[in-house]
């Protein structure tokens, strides 16, 4: 059981029929994506070409700050708004999509580009699946 799934089982009210696992996987998803982008962002930083990298920086810094952002949406129940929910989680599509675009960009040459690239997938697939059970 992950983290996410833990508080989700203990949240006191209802999730309004939000399919708890797509959720719990969606959060889990965008935290770790978070992460990985910023670790990328700094491994470019540390490449002798970074001059040749500045623009997977800024993508994984805009993917990582938007993935975050998306978190902690999804992690608020209270008042929920179906329409904030719906818009976050498509930047958080188009931000993944973009820095994993990026990203394979630089793969075959910087092994943590390949990563970050798969990480951001992943996260876009359980973004669109969230989104796709919200209706």
């Amino acid at each position: 059981m992950t983290h996410a799934t833990a508080m989700l089982d203990r949240y006191p009210a209802g999730l309004g029929g939000v399919d708890r696992e797509a959720l719990a996987r969606c959060i889990e998803a965008c935290y770790d994506c978070a992460q990985t982008c910023t670790a990328c962002a700094d491994a470019c930083l540390s490449e002798p070409d970074v001059a040749r990298l500045v623009s997977c920086v800024r993508t994984d810094l805009d993917c990582a700050d938007v993935c975050a952002a998306t978190g902690q949406v999804l992690s608020r129940h209270t008042g929920y708004d179906a329409n904030l929910t719906s818009a976050v989680l498509q930047a958080c599509i188009v931000a993944c999509r973009t820095c994993a675009d990026e990203c394979e960009r630089h793969a075959g040459t910087h092994d943590h580009c390949r990563v970050c690239a798969q990480t951001c997938r992943d996260c876009e697939r359980a973004c669109r699946e969230l989104l796709h059970a919200l209706g």
